[in-house]
C-alpha cells in the first residue's frame, strides 16, 4: 500500500490503482478484487460481530440467571427462618400445655379431696 500524491489538490491515480477511504492506494487491484475482498471481510465482520452478540447475551442471561438464583436462594432462607421460628412457638406452646395440664391434675386431685372432706363434714352434720 502506498499513500498517493497530490499536486495542487488533485489526485494523480493510474487506471489500475484504488484509492481507499484514508488515503491508502493500492496498486494493481482492479475493481472485482477489491469487491470480493469487501464482501469477505464484511462477512468475517458480521461473523465477528454476530459472535460478539451472541456471547455478550449469553453473559447477561448468564447474569440475570444467577441474579433470580440468589434471590431465590434469600427467598429459601427466609421461609426457612420463618417455619424455626413455627418450631421454636410450638415447642413453647407444648411445653405450656405440660405445665398446665400437670396444673389440672393437681386441681382436680385437690377438687377430689375437698369433694371426701365435704362429705364427711356432710354425713357429721346428718348424724347430729
Amino acid at each position: 500500500m502506498l499513500k498517493p500524491y497530490a499536486l495542487a489538490g488533485v489526485f494523480i491515480l493510474p487506471s489500475d490503482c484504488v484509492l481507499l477511504p484514508g488515503g491508502y492506494l493500492f496498486i494493481g487491484v482492479d475493481h472485482v478484487e477489491l469487491t470480493t475482498i469487501t464482501a469477505i471481510v464484511a462477512a468475517v465482520s458480521g461473523v465477528v460481530l454476530g459472535w460478539v452478540t451472541r456471547t455478550s447475551a449469553f453473559k447477561k442471561d448468564v447474569a440475570q440467571e444467577a441474579g433470580n438464583g440468589a434471590a431465590l436462594r434469600t427467598d429459601v432462607e427466609y421461609i426457612k427462618r420463618g417455619v424455626d421460628d413455627i418450631r421454636a412457638d410450638v415447642r413453647m406452646q407444648g411445653q405450656r400445655t405440660d405445665v398446665l395440664a400437670e396444673r389440672v391434675t393437681r386441681v382436680e386431685e385437690s377438687a377430689k379431696q375437698a369433694h371426701l372432706r365435704i362429705s364427711e363434714i356432710h354425713k357429721q352434720r346428718s348424724d347430729v
